[in-house]
């Protein structure tokens, strides 16, 4: 590989020098174009004749030009998908998508004039105040118990006060303050569900 590069280093060096020297020779003629006429066209042969010689390549060279190939005709790429292709696409169809799902959104944000129905007047007081309602709650509903507790006690110091002995009928008033609690307990969710309910309603 070495010993052809330095080859056609060499022969390209000859020709050069020969170049040079048919340029010395065509300045020498022009000044005394009698002396050297022979010599001079037997160099120009031998010069065209080792250029003649040289093997082009079909890659670089183009023969219409008769030059070196500047750049590409087309792209190499050409007729080929490519991935900057594929990712263009993709990007499209994302696009149109989105573009698509937000029509939907629209859509769906259109009010209905018949459905629609007017807001109660107070609908941001109550908003307003069910913030001040959920601190207050844990205290409603310790007050809910102690009042409950009254109440029990109010029974058991009642059924003491009619002469019933400690002994007897002990089981039956816990059943009956049990079964009182429990009913104190679902009557009061109730009436919050109810509330719950009122206010879903109006808003």
């Amino acid at each position: 590989m070495a010993s052809k590069l330095e080859s056609s280093a060499l022969s390209r060096k000859e020709r050069l020098a020969q170049l040079k020297n048919l340029k010395r020779k065509q300045d020498e003629t022009e000044e005394t174009p009698d002396d050297n006429a022979g010599t001079s066209e037997e160099a120009v042969k031998d010069v065209t004749h080792s250029i003649g010689s040289v093997k082009l390549s079909g890659r670089n060279y183009d023969p219409e030009t008769k030059a070196p190939k500047m750049g590409y005709v087309s792209a190499p790429t050409e007729g080929q998908e490519t991935l900057e292709d594929q990712a263009a696409r993709l990007a499209e169809e994302v696009r149109k998508k989105n573009e698509e799902e937000e029509k939907e959104a629209e859509k769906g944000k259109q009010f209905d004039l018949f459905t629609l129905q007017p807001k109660r007047p107070n609908w941001d007081l109550k908003r307003d105040v069910e913030v001040k309602l959920e601190r207050l709650r844990p205290k409603t509903d310790a007050a809910i118990a102690k009042l409950i507790r009254e109440r029990l006690k109010k029974k058991k110091e009642e059924a003491e006060k009619k002469g019933q002995k400690e002994g007897e009928g002990e089981g039956e008033d816990m059943g009956v303050v049990e079964g009182n609690l429990a009913e104190l307990v679902k009557e009061r969710e109730r009436e919050q569900e109810e509330e719950r309910e009122r206010e879903k309603d109006e808003s």
